[in-house]
């Protein structure tokens, strides 16, 4: 016969194990214990989460589309001053200087530039003339094909047949044939000036960019426009990107024009959770234009504070002793990491410049180009523009056809507009060298007494600036780091 005690604990345990099987019953998953017990949020909190989510869409889409808008925003800007048309090739004859707001541009070359609509031409041959330095992209900046040493003409020039991305048709001989995956095709060439009596010689490498011809594939001779060289030199131009919320106009427009393949359909579904979606009216709520332009003014801080903080790889430093950084961070023209696409660092990229190519990125021996990139002094202090600076540059820059030294506003890649119009130095200058070949050049608002005239690059007071050193035909000295250029020291 069992005992009391024996009765007291079976029963004990028999609630035990009942308070157990409840327990079971009313535990709940991670997921509905995280979320508000299982219940729907109250409707502010959703809607506050809803108008978060379209803040975020909208940020990502801009870091995504912001190579498409840089170029939207030099031909919008180019087209105002100097008319649209396939035959129209602005050229900036007497090189292009801080009046012009376009991010990093050359001073050191002469640009052409021009934005071609394959919808509305068909295919179009360009004739490319000899030795330019130049690049198709289509609208994201995304190379279709190298021009000159690096293209498939080798410097000799040639006939380039531009497709659209829907062309089925059969592709003639005799070109060297590439279908744009967008309509858009911008046409980027370069040509290299002389050493003239007191300084660059801007004039033959103008009369090389005007060989330049763009014509319809299936145009006859007597309906080809006649092309028109107009010069962009000394004007007042704004090429920029929008700051405001004509940047959403602008990308509507754009994604409405290209074809659905120009764009994958993971980012077209960003796009379209901002309102964006090809073929329909884009009219966002008065809360989703507030939203939209706290985007366009802070992705750009975001974008500033990936450039001013550095990457954590380190990828981005050139050298192990000096300052200067490669502005594509190691990655491919194309902007791939080993393992992926480096979004970030193309965002940085496109803030402040526009245009890559393989020849900008690839160590092509004598034929290439590399830009060292310093935003900071040799302290690892900012480069300020209230401050001078002095330059080294060794004997001997590896650079076949020229090399040039050029300051720039961090913000947006401008030129700094001072009274010194040409923020820039080049091999074709009549800079003052050492005995043992070197250079110094000095930075600051104002020439510092040590300076020669001739190797001074003004800056603006009260504002942080970069300097680049651009390094045309580049040679294995740089590549093997044998000839590096000095940090930007503090004149005392």
């Amino acid at each position: 016969m069992k005992s009391k005690a024996t009765f007291v604990t079976a029963a004990l345990a028999s609630v035990l194990s009942l308070s157990s099987v409840l327990a079971q019953e009313t535990a709940a998953p991670p997921l509905v214990e995280q979320i508000n017990k299982g219940k729907w949020l109250e409707q502010a909190e959703a809607e506050s989460l809803l108008d978060e989510l379209f803040y975020q869409r909208a940020i990502h889409a801009y870091f995504t589309m912001q190579p498409a808008l840089n170029v939207i925003g030099m031909r919008d800007g180019s087209e105002a001053e100097f008319g649209a048309g396939y035959n129209v090739l602005p050229i900036w004859k007497d090189r292009m200087d801080s009046r012009a707001w376009v991010p990093t541009p050359n001073a050191d070359v002469i640009y052409s530039m021009n934005y071609l609509d394959l919808k509305e031409t068909g295919p179009l041959v360009v004739a490319a003339p000899p030795n330019v330095i130049g690049m198709f992209t289509d609208f994201f900046q995304r190379t279709i094909t190298d021009v000159g040493a690096i293209g498939p003409d080798r410097a000799r020039g040639g006939l380039y047949l531009l497709l659209p991305p829907d062309y089925d048709g059969e592709v003639p001989k005799g070109y060297f044939a590439f279908k744009s995956p967008t309509y858009n095709v911008f046409l980027f060439f370069r040509t290299i000036m002389t050493k003239g009596e007191n300084g660059p010689d801007p004039n033959p490498a103008v009369a090389l960019a005007e060989q330049t011809r763009i014509y319809p594939l299936s145009g006859s001779e007597k309906d080809i426009k006649p092309m028109e060289f107009p010069n962009g030199s000394g004007k007042r131009i704004n090429m920029m990107y929008p700051v405001d919320n004509t940047y959403w106009t602008k990308l509507k427009e754009f994604v409405d024009y290209e074809p659905v393949s120009a764009i994958d359909p993971e980012l077209r579904g960003v796009l379209a959770s901002i309102g964006i979606i090809k073929g329909q009216a884009f009219q966002p709520t008065e809360k989703q234009q507030e939203l939209l332009k706290k985007a366009v003014e802070t992705a750009p801080k975001m974008i500033m504070a990936l450039r001013q903080t550095g990457r954590p790889d380190g990828r981005n430093k050139y050298y192990t002793d000096r300052q200067y950084e490669n502005v594509w961070g190691g990655a491919t023209a194309e902007w791939l990491q080993d393992s992926y696409l480096d979004v970030n660092q193309r965002a940085t990229y496109f803030q402040v410049a526009y245009s890559s190519a393989p020849a900008m990125v690839m160590r092509t021996l004598d034929a290439g180009s590399k830009y060292p990139t310093t935003l900071r002094d040799a302290d690892g202090d900012f480069l300020d523009g209230s401050k001078a600076y002095k330059l080294h540059l060794p004997p001997n820059p590896p650079a076949k056809l020229f090399w040039a030294v050029t300051a720039y506003n961090i913000t947006d890649g401008t030129m700094p507009e001072a009274a010194q119009l040409l923020p820039s130095i080049n091999a074709f200058n009549k800079v003052e060298t050492n005995q043992d070949g070197s250079i110094d050049l000095w930075f600051g608002p104002q020439k510092p007494a040590e300076a020669p005239e001739a190797n001074w690059i003004q800056t603006v007071e009260g504002r942080n600036f970069l300097a680049t050193v651009r390094l045309y035909g580049t040679g294995t000295e740089f590549f093997d780091q044998t000839w590096k250029p000095d940090d930007l020291v503090k004149v005392k």
